[in-house]
């Protein structure tokens, strides 16, 4: 078997589980995450001339300024419209309160180009249709703004799914592809701008293109989309995105995700095998690349090996996450439990977690605490809401929404994300000391 075939069909070796670990222990009780209103973090830095108004209460106003941490002399490209007692009592009509809103901003901030209109928890309590607010607005400031709508909501879901809906608005509005051009390769999911070009020149060294992505950097450069198109998921939590992507003729390609060596390298070949790339120039191109990473892995692996990690359902990260933990770092996993569980998207990743692992699908918090205390693990990966309380347990944690600020994609970034898990535990050894 060739190299690119190996890393096309993931190496599974003695531990591998074939489809899925044990069986999954599905929880329906109390949930404990953020709301999808996070995502705006990294999406107001990705699309430079887009602007984020969240349509909500002080609450969320404040959620988004705490979690961002702008500084006061910047300006940011998010926003609140805050809905207070007036609107909620029915005194004030909300949708004219917005349109003067978005109207003062949009004259305020001539540089916006594309404007998101993000319900929360209380405009969806009061039932403010943003969908019909933002067709009837774009008919206004049409053709100079374009103006999309979406949930980011927390009353059902979790906080990764803002991006998977942001990305979902968008595309009904991406042009259809030419039916006479060439095959193209879709890279799905917010990337850093420096991940994006490290992997535009790995795609050019294989030969593979055009390459674009999804979301663009700039609203007039959303990519077209038809049958000629071949996505890539950069991220597993965009269920939704993939499914409007392929109802417009887009085919997804199987591959694990992006995270470490291993995973970069199925996720080229991936691309790699449905452009023709042969084995030789796949090693050529990749190899070196992966020697880097896997040196400057070593030093982190010397602190992680061996150690017990334990995964509470957050981000939909946790299963890639929990693949490169215990495959490149050595890890034993205890428990790795993710809010949804689309088997299709994390095939091959499930493929690749030792048969001993126990998979939980949603969250009941308490009994999913008393796992995590029973098991002992050295490190535990949540949301912060539990972080502090663990602490105070003495078990060291991770916050699963920094894997997400932080770029963590790729061969360059492959050391980086294993110093976050790294991290943790060298901190807890200088205080030991000290």
């Amino acid at each position: 078997m060739s190299p690119l075939d190996t890393a096309q069909n993931g190496a599974q070796g003695a531990n591998g589980c074939g489809s899925a670990p044990a069986p999954v222990l599905k929880e329906r009780g109390q949930r404990e995450v953020f709301c999808g209103l996070t995502g705006i973090i990294w999406l107001h830095r990705k699309i430079q001339d887009a602007f984020f108004l969240v349509v909500g209460s002080r609450t969320c106003a404040h959620l988004i300024q705490s979690a961002a941490g702008v500084m006061i002399f910047a300006e940011p490209r998010f926003g609140t419209a805050i809905i207070d007692e007036r609107d909620l009592a029915g005194l004030a009509d909300v949708n004219d309160e917005l349109d003067k809103v978005v109207g003062r901003l949009l004259e305020r901030r001539p540089d916006i180009k594309m404007l998101f209109l993000v319900g929360s928890c209380p405009s969806e309590v009061i039932k403010l249709d943003l969908s019909r607010a933002a067709s009837r607005l774009n008919r206004i400031h049409a053709p100079n703004v374009k103006i999309l709508a979406y949930s980011g909501s927390g009353i059902e879901t979790t906080f990764t799914q803002g991006e998977d809906a942001c990305l979902a608005a968008l595309v009904p509005t991406m042009p259809a592809e030419d039916a006479a051009a060439p095959k193209s390769l879709l890279v799905v999911g917010a990337l850093a701008e420096v991940v994006e070009d490290q992997m535009l020149r790995v795609f050019g060294d294989l030969g593979i293109g055009p390459v674009r992505f999804l979301p663009p950097r700039r609203a007039a450069e959303l990519p077209p989309v038809g049958p000629n198109t071949v996505m890539l998921l950069a991220q597993p939590f965009l269920g939704e995105t993939a499914r409007l992507l392929e109802e417009r003729g887009a085919r997804r390609l199987a591959a694990p995700f992006p995270l470490g060596v291993e995973g970069t390298t199925g996720w080229l070949a991936a691309a790699a095998k449905e452009w023709g790339v042969d084995a030789e120039r796949f090693r050529a191109v990749t190899a070196p690349r992966a020697e880097r990473a896997r040196k400057a892995l070593a030093r982190h692996r010397e602190v992680l090996e061996g150690k017990k990690i334990f995964f509470f359902p957050d981000s939909q990260l946790e299963v890639p996450l929990a693949r490169f933990v215990s495959r490149e770092l050595g890890m034993a996993l205890t428990e790795v439990g993710t809010p949804y569980l689309h088997r299709a998207h994390l095939a091959q990743e499930l493929e690749q977690l030792p048969a001993t692992v126990q998979l939980s699908e949603g969250q009941d918090v308490d009994r999913q605490l008393d796992r995590c205390r029973a098991a002992q693990p050295d490190l535990v990966v949540c949301g912060l809401g539990l972080a502090n309380p663990l602490e105070a347990e003495g078990i060291a944690t991770k916050w699963s929404i920094e894997l997400l600020f932080t770029p963590v994609q790729g061969y360059e970034q492959a050391a980086d994300l294993a110093e976050l898990f790294a991290r943790p535990l060298r901190r807890r050894a200088i205080l030991k000391v000290a």
